[in-house]
């Protein structure tokens, strides 16, 4: 079975993930010819439990079914596995994060690679700050006698 949970690169799949459906296209395309062969494991959508925390009390509860796209690939000549998973029914934006996922295991085009999770992971971050921006906006400060 195929586990991803003790992956260092956890981070980096988690920016993968958010990314822009074509620019992570156009990114795996880049990066695709120099695998050499890809065997595809897996490529499914399903779903997935979506865990919540309490943020009062700390408990874990499921607040309910998310649909996710999923792909598992394998480069038998390097003898690594890649694997994407994204919300929704994009099957092709799951397939190229598994792509990138699996050059970035093999060493192939890793520079690359990561200097793209960067540039996403700091547009990511600018977008998170404009909306925090924006909410924080909106409070209303209410004085108590």
């Amino acid at each position: 079975m195929f586990d991803r949970t003790t992956d260092p690169d956890d981070a980096l799949l988690s920016v993968l993930a958010r990314a822009g459906a074509e620019a992570i296209r156009a990114e795996a395309e880049a990066v695709l010819p120099q695998l050499g062969e890809v065997e595809v494991i897996r490529s499914r959508t399903g779903l997935v439990m979506l865990p919540m925390r309490d943020p009062v009390q700390g408990t874990e509860f499921h607040l309910g079914e998310v649909l996710v796209a999923e792909a598992h690939v394998r480069l038998p000549e390097h003898g690594v596995e890649g694997y994407g998973m994204v919300t929704g029914r994009d099957l092709e934006r799951a397939m190229a994060m598994a792509v990138l996922d699996a050059g970035l295991q093999a060493g192939i085009e890793a520079a690359r690679i990561r200097a793209f999770a960067d540039a996403q992971r700091a547009a990511q971050q600018a977008e998170d700050h404009e909306t925090l921006r924006r909410i924080e906006a909106t409070r209303v400060d209410m004085e108590t006698f």
